[in-house]
């Protein structure tokens, strides 16, 4: 029988809006606090590095994705190039990134309602809300996938015009003597700022899972990503240029971080302008807490139909046709990270294994290269090809060289546990010829 072929109707203009879409998220809105906190005047440094890492890598995945344009992405890419093991992993690190991210942005989802309401502040007040903001992200995706889909849709443009209006008209109040780099920041702490501030540039890795339904994925997918990554970096620098040039030191302050761009507001719009900033903040957390409450659970789910995690999670909801078990357990596993875990202590550990996809997807295309994969198709061939990876991939671990060993413990656990349920399943098919669970 004939696989189904996906239909090609994604261009550039929707790649780029997509991928800029889900890169916009939470972490802009309180990070500026934090790189000032640990570089100074010379914070914009580290958005320079991440950017030029966050193109490198790009290239990669533009190359990858032309030479294999199929719908799932990275997984998609190390598994063409180094098989279904690597590829498993690959999948499994970009559940436990996006997971441990969701968590992350919740807490700052909880922070900005509870500085606009201040009874939400307390720590039962702040726990009730999380339980509540992820059990009816819960309920509304066990209705359906469609319902789910348009709540999910709602914050697309309005946190991006908060970002934009922050730019414009605070930059008449930007003082300049707020801007002036001392001396340079060592590499060291340069590049632990970096490995926090990369977690404001990930999500290509999500909106590529669409690659095979792309048109003329050679020249899309680079130009796509080429005019997102570049928009992208533009905005954070000039976000929080504008930022430091208002707040200056101050902006460092262990209060401010909380809603640095609402403190900011404060000095050229008043009360209303810093209400506004803290309303931007709480959609565009909650439309990234409802887009990726719609797509990770079906990563469970797709996990245990193949037979490597607990059958339930393979259940299907008798009325609605969603994976209800797994929905569920995907909201308990965010509402619990969120409720153990601060924003920073979570952007970090969720880097490490979304750093080691972005690090796989450098290997495979240089393994793609090698084996001439996708040729036939007249793949993008990224300029200085053979360079590229290897610096991506260099930069990529010079990053985690500066993780903690309890976040290496976090990711390595998982992948151990990973890789003991892929050797049981392959046992397990030895004997039948087929996964261990039919599909639902």
């Amino acid at each position: 029988m004939t696989s189904p072929t996906l239909r090609r109707v994604i261009g550039v203009r929707g790649l780029a809006a997509a991928i800029f879409n889900i890169t916009i998220g939470a972490a802009i809105f309180v990070l500026p606090a934090h790189v000032a906190g640990k570089l100074g005047a010379a914070a914009p440094l580290a958005y320079l590095v991440c950017a030029v890492a966050t193109m490198l890598i790009a290239l990669c995945i533009a190359e990858a994705g032309s030479r294999v344009p199929q719908s799932g992405g990275p997984y998609a890419y190390v598994e063409a190039a180094f098989g279904p093991y690597a590829g498993f992993l690959c999948g499994v690190l970009l559940w436990l990134g996006i997971t441990i991210a969701m968590g992350a942005v919740a807490t700052v989802f909880a922070d900005a309602l509870g500085q606009l309401v201040p009874g939400l502040a307390g720590s039962l007040a702040r726990a009730v809300l999380l339980i509540a903001a992820y059990g009816g992200l819960a309920v509304v995706n066990v209705r359906g996938a469609a319902l789910g889909s348009r709540v999910s849709g709602i914050a697309t443009v309005a946190k991006i015009v908060p970002l934009v209006a922050f730019v414009v008209l605070g930059l008449s109040h930007v003082r300049v003597e707020n801007l002036g780099l001392g001396s340079l920041p060592s590499l060291p702490r340069l590049g632990e700022s970096g490995l926090l501030l990369m977690f404001a540039f990930f999500g290509m890795e999500s909106a590529l899972q669409v690659s095979g339904e792309v048109r003329d994925a050679g020249r899309t997918v680079p130009r796509a990503i080429a005019l997102a990554v570049t928009g992208v970096g533009v905005l954070y620098v000039a976000v929080q240029l504008v930022a430091q040039g208002i707040l200056g030191p101050a902006l460092a302050d262990p209060e401010t971080a909380k809603a640095p761009l609402a403190a900011a507001a404060v000095q050229f719009a008043g009360p209303t302008g810093s209400m506004l900033i803290l309303i931007a903040m709480i959609v565009s957390t909650f439309g990234f807490m409802t887009a990726t409450m719609l797509a990770t659970p079906r990563s469970l789910f797709a996990l245990a139909v193949d037979g490597y995690l607990p059958r339930p999670l393979a259940v299907v909801h008798g009325a609605y046709h969603t994976p209800h078990i797994a929905i569920w357990a995907q909201g308990v596993i965010v509402t619990a990270i969120a409720l153990t875990g601060t924003y920073v202590k979570l952007a970090v550990m969720a880097n490490v294994p979304i750093l080691l996809v972005y690090l796989g997807c450098c290997l495979a295309v240089w393994r793609l290269r090698r084996r001439d994969v996708g040729a036939a198709g007249q793949p993008f061939v990224m300029p200085g090809g053979r360079v590229v990876p290897w610096l991506g991939a260099g930069l990529i671990v010079a990053l985690l060289a500066t993780a903690t060993r309890q976040d290496w413990l976090a990711t390595g656990g998982v992948m151990a546990a990973a890789s003991l349920g892929f050797v049981w399943r392959r046992r397990a098919l030895q004997p039948s010829g087929r996964g261990p669970y039919p599909n639902p």
